[in-house]
C-alpha cells in the first residue's frame, strides 16, 4: 500500500474522512516527505521508515482531533512539529505557535510550515518557562514534552483563564495522581490510533 493509501486509509479508521479532506493530505504527505529528508541530517526523531511515520506521528497526532476546541493553540516541545502542524493543516482557521528549544528542530518546523502553505502556524526557538509573550492560549497541548505535573507547571502562566491543557500520553494514572492542587482532570480520552499497537489517551486538564 503506498504511503498516500495508508494515511487515507487511517483517516477513514479514524471517522475524520469529512475533516481531512484530500488537499489537506496532501500537505501531511509534503510534511511527510520533507520529515523523512531532514531526518537523514537532523535526527529529528527515532523512526525512519516512513510508512511507519504515517501511524507513528500522522494518524497518532490526528486522533487528538475530536477532543480539541477551537482559537489559539500553543504545542510546547514541539519537537518536529507534532502534533501541531498535523493540526494546523486540519484547522485553518485556528491559530497555532510551536516552541520547542532546539533550533535545528524550529528551523525545520518553520520550514514545513512554508511549504505546507500554513498560513495559521509561528514558531519560537526557546524555553517555555522563560517565554512570556503578550497573549495567552486557548490551548496548550503536548506530545512527548514532560510528565503531566511538569507541563503544567511550566506553562501555566501561558494559559487563558478559561483555557484548557491537551497532553497526549500513554497511560498516565501514576501521572495523574501527582498534579498539583487546582489543577483537575476534566476528561481522559482512550485514543485508538491505526497501526500503532500502544496504549494511547489524551488527558483534559483545567485550572481551578
Amino acid at each position: 500500500m503506498s504511503l498516500a493509501a495508508e494515511l487515507e486509509h487511517g483517516i477513514v479508521q479514524l471517522g475524520l474522512a469529512a475533516d481531512v479532506t484530500p488537499e489537506i493530505q496532501q500537505k501531511l504527505l509534503i510534511y511527510l516527505d520533507l520529515l523523512h529528508k531532514w531526518n537523514r541530517v537532523y535526527n529529528l526523531t527515532a523512526i525512519r521508515d516512513p510508512k511507519q511515520m504515517v501511524s507513528h506521528h500522522l494518524l497518532d497526532s490526528l486522533a487528538v482531533l475530536p477532543c480539541l476546541w477551537s482559537g489559539r493553540w500553543l504545542d510546547v516541545g514541539c519537537g518536529a512539529g507534532l502534533p501541531g502542524l498535523v493540526l494546523a493543516a486540519v484547522r485553518p482557521d485556528w491559530t497555532f505557535t510551536l516552541l520547542d528549544s532546539n533550533s535545528k528542530k524550529t528551523s525545520f518546523v518553520q520550514q514545513a510550515a512554508i511549504e505546507m502553505e500554513l498560513a495559521n502556524v509561528s514558531v519560537h526557538c526557546g524555553r517555555v518557562e522563560h517565554w512570556n509573550p503578550a497573549w495567552r492560549f486557548d490551548g496548550i497541548i503536548s506530545r512527548a514534552f514532560a510528565e503531566a505535573v511538569d507541563f503544567v507547571a511550566l506553562t501555566r502562566h501561558l494559559l487563558a483563564d478559561d483555557g484548557r491543557w491537551a497532553a497526549m500520553k500513554g497511560a498516565p494514572a501514576a501521572e495523574l495522581a501527582r498534579l498539583p492542587v487546582g489543577v483537575r482532570v476534566e476528561a481522559n480520552v482512550p485514543l485508538h490510533v491505526p497501526g500503532l499497537n500502544a496504549t494511547r489517551s489524551v488527558v483534559i486538564l483545567r485550572a481551578e
